[in-house]
């Protein structure tokens, strides 16, 4: 609307200009933030005008400061988790670069595996043709990236955006192909049976970090094994011969299912066994049980008996007894050796344990040192969870229906002394929720302990020397890192899947050998998915590989694990030693830090150090630093469910980013990171306090211009130099704060500095020089010299959390030359230099003596007011009786002291001790000057401007009034 179209405003509301106004000049920077509607306006200036690059150009040859990115994986929305996250490296990286690094960010997504693969089977149905699967996922991660990354630009997190690091980028792929044949090539890699985390579901192996713990109900049997060969159990106890042939030696376990694989046993050989004599439907019958667990057992099966005889486990080594199914078919007729095992406890049971090598680690890693073949293994369980159709009186069952049948079949035979429920925490996987088994399959691994071709360290002893070398944030991490590798079986690499880099090995079809030709045929691999994608290993016809020999060779059907792909981009993306990716030239290895979920520890921090280990003999980072999870104002975990979440979007679209910023930057995220409305309100409350202070230094150095008005250092007043000196000393100690990766102490002293130092002491006394002193004089210059230079600081401080706010900021405080200068952003910048002040120390300590005198005064000038004996605190005349100390101090500022206590008068008497000081306060009975407020005697003294005070006049009219420090 052009002015002349505006109505005329009504006469009665207009303020009358005073003859005599005050210095109050204004700022385009509002007053309300209204940041919800404003943020969009700079996210997208920060596109249009490349800040990021600007940012990377300014700080070209800087040293580099390296946070590597953890891929979120591309599927929903980013929730607040996501946020935490990404605003947490943003801090990082802005207050590295702030420091004078070069800090570039490349953001990345993890793109392959198989919750991808589950969408597009829930979108298009079941058994598509590879090909497809691949295309319709690698269409779908692409759609989710864009959308995560849209959230997470509107966050305020500057970065690499425009071309951000994909795993299923087909150059990654690549390189991450040929990391896995470098680690073949170091004799890391070999492919053996082996119990491994098996998914019914997924109808795959699981890495560990996939497996959760959660109660299940089971049935507990105790199962007798039949005496097979009764002389040699009679001389391990010491007899001449057994009382009776019937007997059994008696395990308990809580999976019924895994008897029909039974093929040993186990003892511990350090425990005392008894040979016990009882009685059963009126037959004479001997158990063998741990010694110390006879009596529970006993009273568990309901029987009664005595202990005939003892031994040490190690007595029964080697002594075969019968599979309790052994009568019901033939399959079953076999015998269970007895090994030794330290592993068997006597906490529970019976002190006995069976072993199925095909389903557990440890029962799997005894029979192999027994010297049990691979082809020896029954594993009759299938991927889907059902029992091979050929397994005799079980076939085609699912293992968990099975139970019941089972422990019939065992009772039929005599061989079930006992079934109970029990309920016990079991693996479950963590996407299906369901439970989950260890199962022998045939897979790839890398060794834990397998020693290198090389002959150097094993990967265990080469991650566990890296751990001690890292730096933790917090420091906890360190054992918890260190306990998951140290105890950690061989990782799984293989994965039976479709979407997931191809461990593009060529095997022959009958030995299953590698072809011997693998590590180049390995880089032609490689080759074709760097220009077509991993969708070139599916096309390729092995004859164009490796000709006729195609007949007696096969490709590797395998994936590798989805935590390889995120694992290996230390190589793929930062410029690990083989690098070929578009990332390597400005980034470097190995990184400064690498900053995740506190769940990461057996997640991505663990499966970078292992690849980095096998690779590079050293973990991919320098320092780890990790965060807890976004609770509930009442700390319970968010979820869906409970219908407690509070998504990004929705804070950033109603409050705006930089509260949910400022939220994170406030919390301490070494724990957990409670948020809820009431603690947004806080977190806003407190925004507005230190937009005010920005407000209040952005409009009082409007008319500055620093190259002509700024007073040197040592002609300031001694107030603002105090000022300058306690910036300084507040700047310090944040800079120490970001190094450390602190964030909620630097939103605190920042808080506590605007509200207090500024608001409460500094600017308070400040408002009559800025207001009432000449435009121009050295008085106000003084003061506009010191909040220039505080602004500089401060602006730059709290840009890492308030990004948003203080860009705004920047652009209205730089002045043209400056902002042209910084490139139009803040975050070119390095933290400001302020000047030195020479007696900083002695100013600092002097200013705090004052303010512990001015805060005692203040309170008994609130009282006064309350009580209506005085109006403001102009109103008041002061004298202060002081013991000597505290006379001296406040002697030093002559006629300026009143200033301090914003009073019209101030007085000192000197008092002998403490005990006599006291604070005498009378109302002023001088009139009002009508411009400074001050009540003086010297009010109407000048006739031509009688309702101003001699101070006014001089200031407006004359040289000014004269004073030194405030």
């Amino acid at each position: 609307m052009s002015d002349q179209n505006k109505p005329a405003a009504p006469k009665q509301n207009k303020k009358p200009v005073s003859k005599y106004p005050v210095n109050m000049t204004e700022t385009p920077f509002p007053m309300r933030g209204d940041m919800a509607k404003r943020e969009p306006l700079w996210v997208q200036q920060w596109q249009d005008k490349k800040i990021y690059e600007r940012v990377r150009k300014a700080a070209a040859g800087r040293p580099k400061f390296i946070l590597h990115d953890g891929p979120p994986y591309a599927n929903g929305d980013i929730h607040l988790g996501h946020a935490v996250n990404k605003i947490l490296k943003d801090m990082v990286v802005k207050s590295r670069s702030l420091s004078g690094f070069d800090a570039p960010y490349v953001p990345g997504w993890d793109c392959h595996g198989m919750p991808i693969e589950i969408q597009i089977e829930k979108l298009y149905g079941k058994n598509l043709p590879t090909a497809e699967v691949l295309e319709k996922a690698r269409a779908y991660a692409t759609v989710q990236v864009e959308r995560q990354k849209k959230d997470f630009i509107r966050l305020g997190v500057l970065g690499e955006w425009d071309n951000p690091y994909l795993t299923m980028a087909h150059g990654n792929e690549a390189d991450e192909l040929r990391a896995l044949g470098k680690l073949l090539e170091k004799g890391y890699v070999y492919r053996g049976l082996k119990p491994v985390n098996w998914c019914f579901d997924c109808q795959s192996a699981l890495a560990e970090a996939e497996v959760e713990y959660a109660e299940k109900r089971d049935p507990a049997i105790d199962v007798g094994f039949k005496f097979a060969e009764p002389a040699k159990l009679a001389a391990a106890f010491g007899l001449p011969a057994l009382p009776t042939e019937n007997g059994y030696i008696v395990i308990w376990t809580t999976t019924p299912w895994t008897i029909p694989s039974n093929q040993a046993l186990n003892v511990n050989p350090e425990v005392k066994y008894a040979l016990v004599q009882a009685t059963r439907d009126g037959q004479p019958l001997l158990l063998i049980l741990a010694q110390d667990l006879v009596v529970s057992s006993l009273a568990r099966f309901k029987l009664e008996g005595t202990t005939i005889a003892t031994c040490d486990g190690a007595a029964l080594a080697g002594i075969s007894f019968r599979h309790p199914l052994h009568a019901s078919d033939a399959f079953y007729d076999r015998l269970s050796p007895l090994y030794l095992a330290d592993y068997v406890t006597t906490e529970s049971g019976t002190g006995v344990v069976h072993s199925a090598p095909a389903y557990g680690l440890d029962d799997f890693i005894s029979c192999k040192a027994h010297g049990m073949k691979d082809d020896d293994i029954i594993k009759p369980v299938m991927g889907d969870g059902k029992f091979a159709s050929t397994l005799p009186l079980f076939g085609g069952m699912t293992i968990w229906e099975a139970s019941k049948p089972i422990c019939n079949a065992l009772k039929e035979a005599g061989a079930l002394f006992e079934v109970k429920m029990f309920d016990h925490s079991y693996m479950h996987c963590w996407r299906h929720k369901t439970p989950i088994i260890y199962r022998a399959t045939s897979q790839w691994f890398a060794g834990m302990d397998v020693t290198p071709k090389d002959g150097g360290a094993t990967l265990r002893e080469t991650a566990l020397k890296g751990i001690a070398d890292t730096e933790f944030f917090p420091d906890w991490g360190q054992a918890r890192l260190h306990g998951m590798i140290a105890n950690r079986p061989d990782w799984t690499l293989s994965r039976q899947r479709q979407w997931g880099v191809p461990m593009a090995f060529i095997v022959h079809k009958e030995t299953g050998d590698l072809h011997p030709r693998t590590p180049e045929l390995l880089e032609q691999v490689a080759k074709l998915i760097e220009k077509d994608g991993i969708e070139a290993w599916q096309a390729l016809d092995l004859a164009d590989l490796i000709g006729d020999e195609a007949a007696v060779y096969a490709k590797n059907k395998d994936t590798l694990d989805v935590w390889f792909d995120s694992g290996a981009t230390h190589q793929t993306v930062l410029g690990g030693p083989q690098a070929h990716g578009s990332h390597s030239t400005q980034l470097q290895f190995p990184a400064d830090l690498y900053l995740e979920g506190s769940d990461q520890h057996r997640g991505w921090f663990h499966s970078s150090l292992l690849v980095s280990s096998m690779l590079n003999g050293r973990p991919p980072y320098k320092a780890l630093l990790t965060h807890g999870f976004t609770v509930d104002g009442e700390g319970k975990k968010m979820s869906k469910s409970l219908g407690n979440t509070l998504a990004p979007q929705k804070i950033s679209d109603s409050l705006g980013a930089d509260i949910l910023r400022l939220w994170i930057a406030s919390t301490d995220y070494t724990g957990e990171l409670s948020i809820s409305d009431e603690i947004l309100k806080r977190v806003t409350e407190s925004y507005r306090r230190i937009r005010n202070t920005l407000r209040f230094l952005l409009a009082n150095t409007s008319d500055f211009n620093p190259a002509v008005d700024a007073v040197p250092v040592a002609d300031l007043f001694e107030i603002d130099r105090y000022a300058i000196a306690n910036m300084a000393a507040l700047q310090q100690q944040i800079e120490n704060n970001y190094a450390r990766y602190e964030f909620h102490p630097v939103v605190s002293k920042l808080q506590t500095y605007c509200s207090e130092d500024l608001g409460g002491f500094y600017l308070d006394i400040l408002k009559d020089r800025l207001y009432t002193t000449g435009l121009t004089s050295h008085a106000r210059r003084s003061a506009q010299t010191a909040l220039w230079h505080i602004t500089q600081s401060l602006l730059r401080l709290m840009a890492p959390a308030l990004s948003f706010t203080a860009e705004e900021a920047w652009a209205v405080f730089a002045g043209e030359a400056a902002y042209a200068a910084s490139d139009e952003t803040i975050f070119t910048q390095t933290w400001w230099q302020l000047p030195a002040v020479a007696d900083s120390a002695e100013l600092l300590e002097k200013y705090t003596a004052l303010r512990a005198v001015r805060t005692d005064v203040t309170k008994q000038l609130e009282d006064l007011r309350t009580s209506g004996a005085i109006g403001s605190s102009l109103q008041a005349e002061l004298t202060i009786k002081a013991a000597p100390m505290k006379y001296k101090l406040l002697t030093t500022l002559g006629d300026d002291l009143k200033f301090v206590f914003i009073t019209s008068q101030a007085t000192v008497a000197e008092v002998s001790d403490e005990a006599s000081e006291e604070v005498v306060v009378t109302a002023s009975t001088a009139p009002k000057c009508e411009r400074c407020w001050h009540y003086r005697a010297d009010v109407g003294t000048d006739a031509e401007h009688p309702t101003l005070c001699g101070r006014c006049v001089s200031n407006l009219f004359g040289a000014g009034e004269k004073r030194r420090f405030a």
